[in-house]
């Protein structure tokens, strides 16, 4: 399942944040989206996830115009979101946190989170707000892939995450690529964007201004555009 989108423009108010982005993600690929803090990023992400309505422009699933789906329901066509705040419900357990949005509690449907992140299994029992910050990004990203999307956008997953969790959530993405998935993430730490992406997506106030794989963009090409 293929998701395009075409000269997006969206804001907050009055204020024009994003300025006509278009792009694509196809079955098995994954469209990571830099740039510096503040350049449109999360704004980008929210608008595709159906958080934040579009001043213009058309989000297509799978040849079917999203509109001004909200959230919910592009959940149901196979769209999940995991934002860059308010990650997890802190006075649910790490449990009722990873079985929210589900209609059963098989343990099968997370044995592959838990086998790469045993800590999380670990403390199934313990209220999500007690956690660090890294480990409720872990848990975020662990509910978001637990929800089996075709299609799964997460923003700054790595925020806080310890290095050899990192390295387990890019395997994590890159077996689900294989079968297919695909994933749109807004991401600083270009070790981990080298490691699953397909395209890269470069945002600088709020418009495109490199667009391309990894490789062809080169590291040093890209990080001109991170820096403050």
């Amino acid at each position: 399942m293929t998701l395009v989108f075409n000269e997006l423009v969206c804001g907050y108010g009055g204020t024009v944040v994003v300025r006509g982005v278009s792009g694509e993600v196809r079955p098995g690929h994954a469209l990571a989206i830099v740039g510096r803090n503040g350049v449109g990023k999360s704004t980008l992400l929210k608008a595709l996830a159906g958080q934040l309505p579009l001043t213009s422009g058309d989000i297509d699933w799978n040849g079917q115009a999203l509109g001004d789906k909200p959230l919910h329901a592009r959940l149901g066509l196979g769209i999940a979101f995991a934002p860059q705040e308010n990650v997890v419900f802190g006075e649910l357990t790490v449990a009722d946190n990873l079985w929210l949005h589900l209609d059963d509690r098989k343990a099968d449907r997370y044995e592959e989170v838990f086998r790469h992140f045993p800590l999380l299994q670990r403390r199934l029992d313990q209220r999500a707000g007690s956690l660090s910050g890294g480990e409720r990004k872990l848990l975020s990203f662990a509910r978001t892939m637990g929800l089996k999307a075709r299609l799964a956008m997460l923003d700054e997953p790595t925020e806080g995450v310890q290095p050899e969790n990192i390295d387990r959530m890019a395997a994590m993405i890159n077996r689900r690529k294989a079968s297919g998935d695909s994933f749109i993430i807004v991401e600083q730490n270009l070790e981990f964007v080298a490691a699953f992406a397909d395209t890269v997506l470069v945002l600088d106030h709020g418009e495109v201004v490199l667009q391309g794989s990894f490789a062809a963009l080169g590291r040093e090409r890209i990080e001109q555009h991170m820096v403050v």
